[in-house]
This record gives C-alpha cells, structure tokens and sequence, in this order.
C-alpha cells in the first residue's frame, strides 16, 4: 500500500506539473497575441516625457508654452480635429516653439467601437487639418479616453503611428489642488515614463512650473515623446514598456 501511495503521488505530481507548464504555455500565446501602445520606455538615460492632450478650451495654452520656454523643455501636443480647427493660431505657435504635434482623433470618440475604416478616417482627418497649419504629417497617435484593442491598435500601425499611452497621469483634469498634482506627477517618476497633462487643465498655470522645476532638479531631461521612443528593433513588454532589442 505504501508503494502505490508513492507511486499515486508521484503521478500525480506530474499531471500537476504538466498542467501548470501548459497554462503558463498558453498565457504565454496569450500575451504576444495582445497589442500593447506605448505606456514607457527602458531607457538607461535619465530621460522622461511629458504631453499635453488638447481637445477643450485654449485660455491657457500660450501661457504653458510660455512656461515651457522659460525651463528650455519641448513637449509633445496631442490634438483633436475640432480643436485644431477652432484654434489655429495655437497649433501654428506650438510648432513654431519647436514642439511635437500628435494626433488625438478627429471626433474625440472611443475607438474601439469603430471600423478599420473610420479609425484611418478619423487619423487622416486629423492629420490633414495639423499638415495644412504646420506642413508636417501627424505620426503618434492618443486614443481618446485611453481606450484601444488589438483592432485599433493594429489600424493605427498599418496607417504607419505610434500608439502611445502614459505612465504617470496628473488627474490635472479632476477637482484636485496643485499640490496633490505635482506630487502625483514628482514622486515616483521614473526614467522612460510618459507624463499626461491637459492643455486646459484648471491649475495648469500654478503646477507647471513646478513639475518642471522639480524633474530638472532631480536630474530628468524632459523631452517630446517622439525623442524618447524607439522606432524599430523593439518589443513590448506585458506592461506596455517599449524595450530595446
């Protein structure tokens, strides 16, 4: 009886085995079969970025490029159809301080309940309207409210963007105070992160300085997004982290 007690057991542990080897197997095909945009990158440089999305108001966009200047940072401008048309001027001063322009859609909708065909219409739209102001094609795109699936990942790739996300979100656009922003964002900021503001944010012209003033004394060289990301030899890693090859 002891004897094929042991040998039970012994098999048993190899079905247990064999079993968790095979669900590691398929979580593995799971997790290269999920796109991922870009939340960070692995960088050994002390680099971090930082994007503003602008889809609402513009009461306070010359002031962030003013603040902007005054610490020798460029940026990344994330920029919905409708507000670029409304707001030409800012889109044309945003590329004249030297700074990057992304696309964030032409309508503001949630992507993942479009077609293949809308989203490149909502991309083109968008770049078309930027290209005509600034000269330059759009070639990073923010889905609006964060929200994206292989599907929209993998058309906004054929139509040849960068999806990118954020590591670090300001919550700029909830009822918080400036100092609770600036913590959120100097905190545990890390080399490769994405920072996300809001061009129209309530306390911008208060936590900007700040947050620009704190990174640069810790030693972070703020650039645009399009500076700090690679563009080829890459894989992501489960968390969204664009790694080096």
């Amino acid at each position: 009886m002891k004897m094929l007690s042991r040998v039970l057991a012994v098999l048993m542990g190899l079905a247990a085995a064999i079993w968790v080897y095979q669900a590691v197997d398929v979580g593995a095909v799971v997790n290269q079969d999920r796109k991922l945009p870009i939340y960070s990158v692995e960088t050994t440089e002390k680099k971090v970025a930082i994007s503003f999305d602008a889809a609402w108001g513009d009461e306070r966009t010359i002031g962030i490029l003013d603040d902007l200047d005054k610490f020798n940072v460029k940026a990344t401008f994330f920029l919905v159809k409708f507000w670029a048309e409304k707001y030409p001027q800012d889109v044309a001063e945003i590329q004249k301080r030297g700074h990057e322009i992304g696309n964030h859609s032409a309508t503001h909708p949630d992507m993942t309940g479009l077609t293949e065909e809308k989203i490149a219409s909502e991309l083109k739209e968008t770049s078309d309207v930027i290209e005509k102001i600034t000269g330059k094609r759009t070639t990073l795109f923010r889905p609006p409210f964060g929200a994206y699936d292989n599907h929209v990942i993998q058309t906004c790739e054929k139509e040849g963007y960068k999806v990118i996300q954020w590591s670090v979100d300001s919550l700029d656009w909830k009822d918080i105070s400036t100092e609770q922003i600036v913590d959120r964002v100097t905190r545990n900021v890390k080399s490769g992160d994405i920072i996300l503001f809001h061009n129209n944010a309530e306390h911008v012209d208060e936590y900007l300085p700040l947050v620009l003033k704190s990174l640069q004394d810790q030693g972070f060289q703020i650039v645009p997004v399009g500076q700090l990301i690679h563009y080829e030899k890459y894989r992501m890693d489960p968390a969204g982290k664009q790694c080096k090859i």
